[in-house]
């Protein structure tokens, strides 16, 4: 057995020679601790992609496994610094946990009514606008869901029929307000209608142009930092994204 307190003189490179030389199994457990500061900074960084699916901690757990397989898998005269290899792998690892997970709920549109008729239940109740707190205690749902849900309702608003008939859209925000509804039920019908055939659109589209619909739309994040997370060029990104928009123009012409 390999003393800790020579372990711990090591710098990690040395500790990598030395496992890809002898392959000691207490080598490879000092590099996944020394390592494990990575899982929790990407962590970090791409909270907002996992947020009410996903907690923390089972990132780290995944990331612990994915640290020991990169280890088998690293090899110095082809890949690029240790660092940077792990780093691709940790965030691979969790955009496959975050597909597995499905980023939209089987009852999705369900929990949508639920959130809007509790919310106006609870003004009655308040007589002021409730908080999202408050609406989701109401439900029983975890804050971090239901703000999700929330962001991917707006996302079906946001990719409306008018703006993916549009030229390559911008964002644009085509929201009903409660008095729009009311007092124009046949568009509020007819917005409601076009989102359910744009979910399944989406849901349509291939795992990766999916995954960059649902970053820009829901998580609103920008294309250089869905390129950072995907790791790939941001002119790839958009792309992806353009070539996602035609998709569902084409699919929904048929609503036309």
């Amino acid at each position: 057995m390999i003393p800790a307190d020579y372990l711990e003189e090591k710098t990690n490179e040395e500790l990598l020679e030395m496992y890809l030389a002898e392959g000691k199994l207490e080598v490879k457990q000092a590099l996944v601790m020394r390592y494990l500061y990575i899982v929790r900074t990407i962590a970090i960084q791409m909270r907002n992609v996992y947020a009410g699916s996903l907690q923390m901690e089972d990132i780290v757990n995944e990331g612990v496994i994915a640290i020991m397989k990169s280890i088998d898998r690293y090899d110095p005269e082809r890949d690029n610094k240790f660092e940077t290899f792990l780093s691709r792998r940790i965030r691979g690892m969790i955009i496959d946990l975050v597909r597995k997970n499905d980023w939209m709920p089987r009852d999705f549109r369900k929990q949508v009514k639920a959130m809007e008729d509790a919310q106006i239940a609870l003004g009655r109740t308040l007589d002021r606008p409730p908080s999202e707190e408050e609406v989701a205690d109401a439900l029983g749902m975890d804050i971090r869901k239901f703000r999700k849900i929330q962001r991917m309702s707006v996302m079906m608003n946001v990719l409306s029929l008018d703006m993916i008939t549009d030229d390559e859209g911008e964002r644009q925000s085509l929201q009903l307000t409660n008095h729009d509804a009311a007092s124009q039920p046949e568009k509020a019908f007819l917005m409601e209608e076009a989102r359910q055939v744009l979910a399944e659109a989406v849901e349509s589209l291939k795992e990766k142009e999916k995954m960059v619909v649902s970053l820009y739309y829901v998580e609103e994040l920008n294309m250089g930092q869905i390129a950072q997370i995907l790791g790939v060029s941001e002119p790839r990104i958009s792309q992806i994204h353009s070539s996602a928009i035609r998709k569902l123009k084409a699919y929904m012409s048929t609503y036309q």
